[in-house]
């Protein structure tokens, strides 16, 4: 049982900024912001959950398993994360590369102390057995004094992973194997990082959400490990017996000429290779979601919409379907993990291929964070634009990737990891 208090404020931006550093002293804390983005579907303008009364951390075997009884015996709010990795709990598969980061491959809790953040409106849930804390820690928020702190301690040398001619041979690998008819569509990805580095990773977040300000933006903190994320692209959403998914695929970058930016987002809208990759992997996730969907009810509600964000215009489409209630909620994210925007199709070629040409394990980037409320309903994320870092190991990655298509100009996709690792590298690099 939860006690639920409600408590009121005149700067919700300040105190949201507030509670954020007081809940670093946690060793277990999950931010969920949609910095008051217009989107539908959206529930609460914030959401921060800290202090694990209990956990679960497992690597990919009988992963989802694990989840299902760890979520249908809490029947409480749980957060956590999805690794692209559990795509070997679901296929036959493996995940060989290099891992500098070393999250483990799936994590939940249920926290002790949660806070759910709408307008001026901060709803404090507390266990029952910390209720009495509820006071002493609105005190401590209040007293909160920002310090000027930098977010990156000395200049930070990023390196590629893939460089760019080895890039080049690698897309037209994968150009050969469509050509072929292996497959129509693979995400490829490429990390970028820089080791015996030091960062503030607090600080780093909020340099990167104030370049982005994105609607699904995450503080991920696991011990020594965290995630910084800019995310603008929503997984799956369940709401009673409602299964929503978002999917991106298509970018363009932004001008701050008013005419030029216009001018950029009528192209992505009428780029014929932008709206093919998205509607490819709006086909795989209506297939995905019929796994799990009552029949007849997977529809389209929005194609090939295009969104602005403050880095990047963005194409997203919006596919929905409704469950039976003895449709066990982890099975639908089962039936559809990893997510089709960051594998390709047919998906379990795609992932197999993907393998074989990226050189960095994947792990929480292409992942996914989220909850699961006490009702069963849940909301996940997909990890992108995003900062990982290992404290102890001195360890910073990011990643980015596209998706190759029969119509893909190598020099372009490159370029288009570029437009998307712009705020990352600006944040890093100072």
């Amino acid at each position: 049982m939860r006690t639920k208090f409600i408590h009121n404020v005149e700067n919700p931006e300040l105190f949201k900024k507030k509670l954020l550093v007081w809940s670093q002293q946690f060793h277990e804390v999950v931010w969920l912001d949609s910095n008051n983005y217009n989107q539908i579907y959206s529930s609460y303008d914030a959401i921060l959950a800290v202090d694990a009364v209990n956990n679960i951390q497992t690597d990919y075997h009988h992963a989802f398993n694990t989840l299902k009884h760890y979520q249908s015996n809490c029947k409480d709010w749980i957060f956590g994360f999805l690794t692209y990795d559990l795509k070997n709990d679901v296929e036959n598969l493996e995940s060989n590369n290099f891992d500098g980061l070393q999250f483990p491959e799936m994590c939940f809790f249920q926290p002790k102390k949660l806070f759910l953040i709408k307008e001026n409106a901060f709803v404090f849930k507390y266990l029952k057995e910390f209720e009495a804390e509820i006071e002493a820690d609105i005190k401590a928020i209040e007293e909160i004094v920002f310090k000027s702190v930098k977010g990156i301690e000395e200049p930070i040398k990023i390196k590629l992973r893939i460089h760019k001619d080895e890039y080049f041979e690698k897309v037209n690998n994968i150009l050969e194997h469509i050509h072929r008819g292996d497959i129509y569509e693979a995400n490829f990805c490429q990390e970028f990082y820089a080791e015996d580095t030091v960062i503030n990773p607090l600080e780093t977040y909020f340099k990167l959400n104030d370049i982005s300000k994105s609607p699904f933006a995450t503080f991920f903190k696991l011990n020594d490990l965290y995630l910084l994320s800019s995310s603008p692209e929503r997984y799956l959403r369940k709401v009673d017996n409602n299964i929503i998914s978002q999917p991106i695929k298509g970018t363009a970058k932004r001008s701050e000429n008013p005419e030029e930016d216009e001018q950029l987002k009528v192209a992505l809208l009428n780029d014929e290779k932008e709206r093919s990759e998205n509607i490819m992997i709006l086909d795989l996730m209506r297939n995905d979601l019929s796994k799990t969907a009552i029949r007849g009810s997977v529809m389209v509600e929005e194609l090939c919409k295009v969104y602005t964000f403050k880095q990047v215009h963005q194409m997203i489409s919006t596919v929905t379907s409704q469950i039976d209630e003895t449709v066990h909620p982890v099975d639908v994210i089962k039936s559809t993990f990893p997510m089709g925007s960051m594998t390709g199709a047919p998906k379990i070629s795609a992932m197999k291929i993907i393998e074989t040409l990226e050189e960095t394990k994947r792990g929480l980037y292409s992942g996914a964070v989220g909850y699961f409320s006490p009702e069963g309903d849940f909301d996940f994320n997909v990890i992108i634009r995003s900062i990982l870092y290992n404290e102890t190991n001195k360890y910073v990655s990011y990643s980015v990737g596209g998706a190759i298509t029969a119509k893909s100009d190598p020099l372009k996709e490159y370029e288009e990891c570029l437009i998307k690792a712009k705020a990352m590298r600006e944040v890093l690099e100072n």
